[in-house]
């Protein structure tokens, strides 16, 4: 009987998280360690469904850089990264779309439908949904002119077209997104998941914006996680180097993200089990918040 009321307790603890939530737009990152392991998979697949039965409107972006790099290998074409972004020509280009869209997608779409869901799988092709144009990078030089670096065929977002998103949730589908993205022209461009998860998050008025990945959350120097972090404390500790690597980006993505007028971006652990429902519907949460 103690166990059932504890379950019972963790309900009531739930409810004003669910009320606050309920009707809003969640757009989730989905990649790193959860999209590999068969567990997290399924616990992933789980609190989707269970976050749109409940009445909330998850819109799901996803990565697959590791199912690429394998792919590309096992086809003899080298990758080669420049300021940790893939350079990606033609070749490399048709491998990223043939994989993002035509495996990666509808293996989630499939996970989501498995568990009780009603998933829809979309590339940014689809109803011109990711307007994007080719990405250009220049790189600041100690005492030397700035270098223009040419990735290829990467690039960011231009526009989202939200309409089909809004269609699907209408009628009460998941939309699982491709983060591959077309010009004018008709040309495509891989794009980084991170960044058209927050691009989508603004677009569509998003209440929240979650970042899956493979550690605990943004550390302080001594080691600790930092629950909540504003706006200025974000520029702080990239200024003076307490966050690195590739947590620069991810924290950039949040803070444009609630520039951009979405309440609360969150970078937490997917190896945790059930780690979106801890992080959206108990106090304390598991990673950390980013506040503007």
């Amino acid at each position: 009987m103690d166990n059932e009321m504890a379950k019972a307790n963790v309900l009531l603890e739930s409810l004003p998280y669910i009320r606050q939530f309920y009707g809003q737009t969640l757009v989730i990152k989905y990649g790193g360690h959860a999209m590999r392991d068969e567990q997290l998979q399924k616990q992933f697949a789980l609190n989707v469904v269970l976050l749109k039965y409940i009445g909330l409107n998850p819109v799901i972006v996803h990565g697959g850089g590791p199912q690429i790099g394998q792919m590309l290998s096992q086809l003899g074409i080298s990758s080669e990264f420049k300021e940790g972004l893939r350079v990606t020509d033609q070749a490399t280009m048709d491998v990223v779309e043939m994989v993002l869209v035509g495996r990666v997608n509808k293996n989630i779409v499939n996970l989501i439908n498995q568990h009780g869901g009603s998933a829809v799988g979309l590339s940014g092709k689809d109803g011109g949904l990711i307007q994007a144009r080719k990405m250009e990078m220049v790189v600041s030089k100690k005492d030397a002119p700035p270098e223009i670096i040419d990735l290829g065929r990467v690039g960011e977002v231009v526009r989202i077209r939200t309409e089909v998103i809004k269609a699907l949730d209408r009628d009460r589908f998941i939309p699982i997104i491709a983060p591959v993205g077309v010009d004018e022209d008709g040309e495509t461009y891989n794009i980084n998941a991170d960044s058209v998860a927050g691009a989508v998050a603004v677009a569509l008025g998003a209440k929240r914006l979650i970042l899956l990945t493979d550690v605990a959350g943004v550390l302080a120097a001594s080691g600790d996680l930092l629950s909540t972090l504003t706006r200025r404390e974000v520029l702080e500790a990239i200024e003076n180097g307490t966050v690195q690597g590739g947590m620069i980006p991810k924290l950039k993505c949040c803070v444009q993200a609630v520039e951009g007028g979405v309440e609360k971006a969150h970078i937490i652990d997917g190896r945790q089990e059930n780690s979106l429902l801890l992080e959206l519907f108990t106090q304390a949460g598991i990673g950390t918040e980013i506040v503007s």
